[in-house]
C-alpha cells in the first residue's frame, strides 16, 4: 500500500489541466511547450562542474602519491606491481562510475508533456487524479520530485549531489552507489599504504625509501592521509544511506519527510487544500494534498 507521504504531490484533475483558451483545437497554441528531445545529459551548473573537477583532481592526486611516492621507489618489485595494479584498478572504476553518474539521465520526466494529445493518450477515467509539475509542465509519476538545479522532475529523486553534478535518481543511483563504494575502498587502501610507507621509512633511511626529498614526501603523504580520512568518512555515510534507502524502497527525501515535525500534521489533514498557481496553465493549476 502506498504511504501518504508518497501521495503528497502537486496534482491536478484531468479537466482543469486544459481550458478552452488553451485548447489547440480552439485555435490557440498548446498548453505547454513541446516535450524536449533526448540528448547528452549534462547539467550546466557552475558549482557542480567545479565540484566534479575537484573530485577528479583529488582522486588523481591520490593516484600520483601512491604510485610515484610510495610504490615505484619500493625495493620489492612484486609489492609495487600487485599494489599498483589493485589501486589503479580501483581508481579507474571510481572515475568511470563518477562519469556514468554525472552523464546519465537520472530518470527525468519528459519536459512539457502536459499537452492535450498526451492527456488523451492516458485514457483517464472521469474524476481520476494525476500529478503535474507547474514548473516544467510535466505529468509526474508518483515519487517524482522537481529539482531546481536540473530544472526537471526526476523519478525517485534521492538528492542532488554537486560532487557528481547531477541528481541521484531512478536511473543513475547504481552508479552513485558504486562511486561511493570505490572511493571508500581507495581511501582505506591509501591509508594502509601510507602507514606502511611511514613505518618503512622510519626504520630505514628516508632517502632510500622514496625518490622525493623527505620533507616533500612527508607533506604529500600527510595531505593524502587527511584527504583519504575525509573521503572515507563521507563516502561510508553516503554508501550506508543509499543501501538503507534501496533496501527500504525509499529515498532520502521521504526519510526526511517522515522524520520532520510536520509528519503528524500532514497525516491529520483530511481535506483538499487548493491554492492558485499561475505557472503553466493560465493560473488554473492547484496544489492538492491528500491523505
Amino acid at each position: 500500500m502506498q504511504s501518504s507521504g508518497h501521495r503528497q504531490r502537486d496534482t491536478e484533475q484531468h479537466q482543469p489541466l486544459l481550458s478552452a483558451d488553451n485548447d489547440p483545437e480552439a485555435g490557440a497554441g498548446p498548453l505547454c511547450p513541446p516535450a524536449d528531445q533526448d540528448g547528452l545529459w549534462f547539467i550546466q551548473d557552475g558549482c557542480g562542474i567545479v565540484c566534479g573537477v575537484v573530485t577528479w583532481l583529488l582522486v588523481l592526486y591520490a593516484d600520483f602519491v601512491v604510485n610515484l611516492v610510495m610504490l615505484l621507489p619500493n625495493k620489492s618489485l612484486w609489492y609495487s606491481v600487485i599494489n599498483g595494479a589493485l589501486f589503479n584498478f580501483l581508481v579507474v572504476m571510481a572515475l568511470a562510475s563518477h562519469l556514468r553518474a554525472m552523464l546519465s539521465d537520472p530518470g527525468a520526466v519528459p519536459k512539457g508533456n502536459a499537452t492535450k494529445e498526451y492527456m488523451d493518450s492516458l485514457q483517464l477515467k472521469p474524476g481520476e487524479v494525476i500529478y503535474k509539475c507547474p514548473k516544467c509542465c510535466s505529468i509526474k509519476p508518483q515519487r517524482a520530485h522537481h529539482c531546481s538545479i536540473c530544472k526537471r522532475c526526476i523519478r525517485k529523486m534521492d538528492h542532488h549531489c554537486p560532487w557528481v553534478n547531477n541528481c541521484v535518481g531512478e536511473k543513475n543511483q547504481r552508479f552513485f552507489v558504486l562511486f561511493t563504494m570505490y572511493i571508500a575502498l581507495i581511501s582505506v587502501y591509501a591509508l594502509c599504504l601510507s602507514f606502511l610507507q611511514f613505518y618503512s621509512c622510519v626504520n630505514d633511511q628516508w632517502n632510500e625509501c622514496t625518490d622525493f626529498s623527505p620533507p616533500v614526501a612527508v607533506m604529500l603523504m600527510i595531505f593524502l592521509c587527511l584527504e583519504a580520512f575525509l573521503f572515507l568518512t563521507f563516502t561510508v555515510v553516503m554508501f550506508g544511506t543509499q543501501i538503507h534507502s534501496i533496501c527500504n524502497d525509499e529515498t532520502v527525501r521521504h526519510q526526511a519527510l517522515w522524520s520532520s515535525p510536520l509528519k503528524g500534521t500532514l497525516v491529520e489533514v483530511n481535506t483538499l487544500l487548493l491554492t492558485p498557481c499561475p505557472a503553466c496553465s493560465g493560473g488554473k493549476s492547484s496544489v492538492v494534498v491528500t491523505t
